[in-house]
């Protein structure tokens, strides 16, 4: 696993949203939806708005790899599980807040359903 570059992390923690899309256990990626993600120090995080239900989030778990696309940035990437319970978490919800501003959409990604659904997506 590599790790992200500052440049990297900049431009995808700059936009608004991203593309993208978990990879099948036959190897071919589903298709790419938009969501929301943040940048927490060197790490990149997004979550599911319909907590592990959420269709792209169970298209993540066949092989915990995919891809995802933000910021003129294209990059093949595993997906690890934040416990809902970290600390990070708190940080999430803060740079969530920070990007995105109040308003129910921002309620519903910081929520407890949401956290359930919190991965690091880490460059492959």
């Amino acid at each position: 696993m590599t790790t992200w570059t500052e440049n990297e992390l900049t431009r995808i923690g700059a936009v608004g949203e991203l593309r993208i899309a978990g990879t099948r256990a036959d190897g071919t990626p589903r298709n790419p939806v938009i969501i929301w993600g943040v940048r927490v120090g060197d790490e990149f995080f997004v979550r599911s708005v319909r907590g592990v239900t959420g269709g792209w989030f169970r298209g993540t778990r066949a092989t915990r790899e995919g891809w995802i696309s933000s910021g003129g940035v294209q990059k093949d990437v595993a997906f690890e599980d934040v416990d809902p319970t970290d600390p990070i978490n708190e940080a999430i919800d803060t740079a969530y807040r920070a990007k995105y501003g109040a308003g129910r959409s921002v309620e519903s990604i910081v929520s407890a359903t949401a956290r359930q659904a919190t991965l690091r997506v880490l460059p492959r």
